[in-house]
């Protein structure tokens, strides 16, 4: 019994080491994976970090990147952080008031409810308002249409330097419609609907589009607006007042809002007489107030007019003594009938010639040089020269006045035996017909 009794401790004390070593040893195997869990997740964390700072570095230079490249243009304070310098910010609040004031209405005297002595209603209707305290003219929703009486209503009081300010409040909140307002200038013979240039801006959502049509300066009519700019800002719907201002001088139009440019025009047709404002489509009134029309402006960029005049005759002058312009300077891609976008410069200069002589009709030539065959050549020189045209088209030419021609590589005017003999080969002519 002793023995059978000693057997069965030495047997439990047997399994008992077994399983305390089989413990230890499944504690130990949890220990290591804890431990090398432990390794692999500082580790992943070291690197998220890392890779993190690294992100956020790449993001910080593209947003900054992106701020540098938003530095001119007009509007996109908001979006530039405040480290970053725009360096045109007082370059594009650059409005001087003319010297001389021909007209200001403060409304002061004036009865509420009637229509606004200084002024004339061209069409709709419009009347004396106070909002917040303040006399205002109150412009109808539907459809009105007034103009500044000057000078006991002449029609050509603006002439070639002014500037025009006024105030301008309206409320959409709601997103409900807002009105559609025009700033017209008109020439003296001219009546509404015909503008020299017109500043068009919707006073809906949270940015606003203001468009400038205008004539060109190569355009004989004062009606003819083949000139387009534009520009996004706002929010000027807010049910406050903001600060509107023209300056006009000699051919530059810039156009301000709460004394920050928004369109700017370096050459347009002058002509301007009187002036008109337009409101209509929305579901509320417009209002405005402290209209002031002053004789000067914005001192003038005279360098891009110099610059293009300068250019156009040298155009006038090689077809005055020739008979034909002929230039290397429109470029193309490589095999292809596509316009390099420096070409535009070359062509710009050729379009003003073309749109100072209205009348004058021209072959337009496209020349390649030997490199090829004719069954390419031949072809690809038309295309080109095709090309040439409706770049021309696009800038206000009469298509009817030119003709595509393609000469392949049959009239070389150089050596085609070397780099620099192509490169003359490879012209556009236009000739004079």
């Amino acid at each position: 019994m002793k023995k059978l009794l000693m057997l069965l401790i030495v047997a439990f004390a047997v399994s008992a080491n077994a399983d305390a070593q089989g413990f230890l040893k499944r504690l130990k195997d949890r220990a290591v994976d804890a431990a090398k869990s432990a390794v692999e997740n500082k580790v992943a964390n070291k690197v998220s970090r890392e890779t993190d700072k690294a992100m956020d570095d790449v993001l910080d230079g593209k947003k900054s990147k992106k701020n540098e490249e938003s530095d001119d243009a007009d509007y996109e304070d908001s979006e530039v952080g405040d480290d970053v310098q725009n360096d045109t910010k007082n370059v594009k609040s650059d409005f001087v008031r003319g010297s001389v004031v021909m007209f200001e209405d403060d409304l002061a005297g004036e009865q509420v409810g009637e229509f606004p002595s200084k002024w004339d209603l061209v069409r709709g209707n419009a009347e004396v308002a106070v909002i917040n305290g303040v006399k205002c003219i109150e412009m109808d929703k539907h459809d009105s249409w007034i103009a500044p009486l000057v000078k006991g209503g002449i029609k050509n009081y603006l002439g070639d330097v002014f500037t025009i300010e006024y105030d301008m409040l309206y409320d959409d909140r709601e997103k409900n419609g807002a009105s559609s307002v025009e700033f017209d200038i008109m020439h003296e013979t001219e009546r509404r609907d015909n503008e020299l240039f017109t500043i068009t801006y919707s006073l809906s959502w949270d940015k606003h589009t203001f468009d400038c049509s205008y004539c060109l300066t190569s355009e004989p009519s004062f009606t003819n607006k083949e000139g387009h700019a534009s520009s996004n800002a706002g929010p000027f719907n807010d049910a406050r007042w903001h600060h509107y201002a023209l300056s006009f001088n000699k051919r530059a139009i810039k156009f301000y809002v709460d004394g920050r440019r928004v369109i700017n025009v370096p050459n347009a047709k002058p002509g301007a007489g009187w002036v008109t404002w337009f409101s209509n489509g929305g579901s509320k009134h417009t209002y405005m107030k402290n209209v002031v029309i002053a004789k000067g402006a914005v001192e003038l960029y005279e360098r891009n007019a110099t610059d293009i005049d300068a250019k156009v005759a040298a155009v006038e002058k090689a077809i005055q003594e020739t008979g034909k312009f002929v230039t290397n300077n429109i470029l193309f891609e490589t095999g292809k009938a596509t316009l390099k976008p420096e070409s535009m410069e070359e062509i710009q200069k050729v379009a003003e010639y073309m749109k100072k002589n209205p009348t004058a009709r021209f072959e337009v030539q496209g020349h390649t040089d030997n490199q090829g065959s004719d069954k390419i050549n031949d072809p690809l020189s038309q295309q080109r020269a095709e090309a040439v045209v409706k770049a021309l088209e696009g800038l206000g030419c009469d298509p009817f006045n030119m003709r595509a021609v393609g000469k392949g590589s049959h009239e070389p005017v150089a050596d085609n035996a070397t780099d620099d003999g192509r490169a003359k080969n490879r012209r556009v002519e236009f000739i004079k017909k």
